[in-house]
């Protein structure tokens, strides 16, 4: 039945039993004495008697809680940091175990036998390695670039594998998520009862999660299903009204415009000013139908500006362009300005959420609007000699105008700004998630996202978040999906707070607000398992929100100070920097107290600590919940709704976390 206690409160037990037997002893020989000089007709003198029994009993107790106090600090607390420090291969500290004679070198040496097995093994095993990832990274330069988005799920459908076009057609795509959350249910359902009635491939029409078309086929595997998407173009109307409304509003302003001999009369000028409007509005409708077909190709910034002066400064962004004609066409254009003597330079204009401006720009007078027309007339191009500069910029659906101004004189291109980061290329997978049930409630099975915010201050229910950073864990590995995001909340960032994460008014001036932001999260997040460090802390804010934002965290959660707890005991320090240092991760100063860097080391103390906690039998979340709420005293359970009494404790972050 005790051995279930940790070893410190049966130690307390053993001297308390000890301290209450020798106080019963002392008394029953004081009582003894006092009978035996009764019988034998002695006097009893009973204030002697009591002040040796209070003496007794005072120096008794003095004695064992002086014995159980050292006996505790030198041999119990040693005792449970060695057992942790075994439990995750890091050898105990000397001045800790010097009192336990020669447990203390036998335990450093068995941990530093095993980190050295642990070396030779992981030396054999990246031997092993290094040829699957140069075949993994030969995959990924093959299928990370393929146009169309590929994705595998298992057999309950859950992804396992896609790549970044994948993830560009259907946004929050995320590894062990249902694939029925991104694409509509009924498509994928009739073309696998197709699969299932023997056929190997079969083509799809569906929607994604966002209402856009998409064609794909999907094929069977082993353990699950491959669909290949693409783009399905958008069944455009026919221009045929657009025209003829241009061809309305051009056959009514003809007469008009033939009666002005004389003063317009008011009557005549309101209809031309509405044909007018008209005639712009249906140049407008066919221009939308027009641009439909745009090239819809991504390319990054460096290589439309590939050759070019200034092509260095340019930021990591992304358009919908073909990198090769439209290069062809800023070179040509760069080359007809030094021809006519301006040094061009090329530039980045405004950048808005939909689009970019590119600018070629020079110290000089502006280009003529005909020379600039005979420039685009010609073909740029070696590789389509038939094509003009005009054509190329009409597919692309865009144009190119000069500017002048107080400024340098610029020729301004704007071109749609793709969806995500310019760098997405790459593939995410992990195919051994097919191999497991998706309701596994192993640590080492878990689908885990660890977060960490950055807030303007430590109260859970004054203070507000500025910066949130998550990242995925599936099956007890780093998936390499993150979310990042500067928050702006509405009110000044005090400068006790900027002084650590270092997060400014103008860093957050801009950002998505606290709805956005934290809706964004959610999505992220959902039906993961989130992990913080001091999570009552983190859950506190995201729960406090959620009256204002609309987004409620329903997740279930671990916090790393208990796990921490489970395997030091609770008299370690559980800052973060503590258990970091005790596990062996590096922090970089520079990525401390930011949200990314704090939820890095929290990932990895977390995967370092599951080893440890499977070696105490807890293997399960259900298990670490039911061992958490035996350190209430330490800190609260974030499973639970906090008490109004512990909100203070809540929000004091950095005397448990360190952040």
């Amino acid at each position: 039945m005790l051995t279930g206690l940790p070893l410190r409160l049966r130690i307390l037990m053993i001297f308390a039993a000890l301290l209450a037997g020798l106080l019963g002893l002392a008394g029953l020989a004081l009582v003894l004495l006092a009978r035996g000089s009764a019988s034998a007709g002695l006097p009893v003198a009973a204030d002697p008697l009591v002040q040796a029994a209070a003496v007794l009993g005072f120096g008794a107790v003095a004695a064992v809680t002086l014995v159980w106090f050292l006996f505790d600090r030198h041999m119990a607390r040693p005792i449970e940091a060695l057992a942790g420090g075994l439990r995750t291969g890091r050898a105990p500290d000397r001045d800790a175990a010097r009192y336990l004679a020669d447990l203390g070198p036998a335990s450093r040496a068995a941990a530093e036998a095993r980190a050295r097995s642990a070396e030779a093994l992981a030396e054999a095993v990246r031997d092993h390695a290094a040829d699957l990832a140069r075949e993994k990274a030969t995959m990924e330069s093959i299928l990370a670039d393929i146009g169309a988005g590929a994705l595998v799920t298992d057999a309950q459908g859950r992804v396992v594998f896609y790549n970044a076009s994948a993830a560009r057609l259907l946004p929050g795509l995320a590894l062990d998520r249902p694939l029925s959350r991104h694409i509509a249910p009924g498509a994928l359902e009739a073309a696998a009862a197709r699969l299932q009635a023997g056929v190997e491939a079969t083509d799809l029409v569906c929607l994604g999660g966002e209402g856009q078309r998409l064609t794909g086929r999907m094929r069977r595997l082993d353990a699950g299903t491959l669909l290949i998407l693409r783009d399905r173009a958008l069944e455009r109307p026919a221009p045929r009204d657009a025209l003829e409304s241009l061809r309305r509003h051009a056959a009514t302003l003809v007469p008009m415009l033939d009666a002005l001999d004389g003063p317009i009369p008011p009557a005549l000028a309101r209809a031309i000013r509405d044909e007018g409007q008209g005639l712009a509005a249906a140049l407008r409708r066919l221009s939308e139908i027009m641009s439909g077909d745009a090239i819809s190709g991504r390319a990054a910034l460096a290589e439309l500006a590939a050759g070019l002066p200034g092509a260095a400064d340019l930021p990591a962004l992304s358009v919908l362009a073909e990198a090769g004609p439209m290069n062809a066409v800023l070179r040509h254009l760069h080359d007809r300005l030094a021809g006519s003597g301006a040094v061009a330079l090329l530039r980045l204009g405004p950048v808005e959420p939909d689009e970019v401006h590119l600018r070629l720009e020079w110290a000089g007078p502006p280009v003529p609007m005909d020379l600039l027309e005979g420039w685009l007339a010609e073909a740029p191009d070696s590789g389509q000699p038939g094509q003009s500069a005009t054509e190329i910029l009409a597919a692309h659906g865009t144009g190119i105008w000069p500017e002048a101004g107080d400024g340098p004189a610029r020729l301004v291109m704007p071109l749609r700004r793709a969806a995500g980061p310019a760098d997405a290329a790459g593939l995410t997978f992990d195919f051994a998630l097919a191999s497991r049930g998706a309701a596994s409630s192993r640590l080492a099975d878990l689908t885990c996202v660890v977060f960490d915010t950055e807030t303007t201050g430590l109260s859970v229910s004054q203070d507000r978040i500025v910066q949130i950073a998550g990242l995925r864990i599936a099956r007890g590995r780093l998936t390499g999906e993150r979310f990042e995001t500067l928050v702006d909340p509405g009110r000044p960032i005090p400068p006790a707070a900027t002084a650590i994460h270092h997060i400014t008014d103008a860093m957050v001036a801009g950002a998505p607000d606290m709805t956005a932001a934290l809706h964004a999260f959610r999505h992220f997040a959902e039906d993961a398992v989130l992990i913080a460090h001091n999570a009552p802390f983190d859950m506190g804010l995201l729960r406090a929100a959620a009256a204002e934002t609309g987004a409620h965290f329903d997740n279930r959660v671990l916090d790393t100070v208990l796990l921490s707890a489970m395997v030091w005991g609770q008299s370690a320090v559980h800052t973060l920097d503590a258990l970091s240092a005790r596990l062996g991760i590096e922090i970089a100063p520079e990525d401390r107290h930011t949200a990314m860097g704090d939820a890095i080391a929290t990932a990895e103390a977390f995967l370092r600590l599951i080893p440890a906690l499977e070696a105490k039998g807890i293997t399960r979340f259900e298990e670490a919940v039911a061992e958490a709420r035996r350190h209430r005293r330490l800190i609260a359970d974030a499973n639970e709704p906090p008490h109004p009494a512990l909100a203070a404790g809540a929000g004091d972050h950095n005397s448990i976390s360190g952040a």
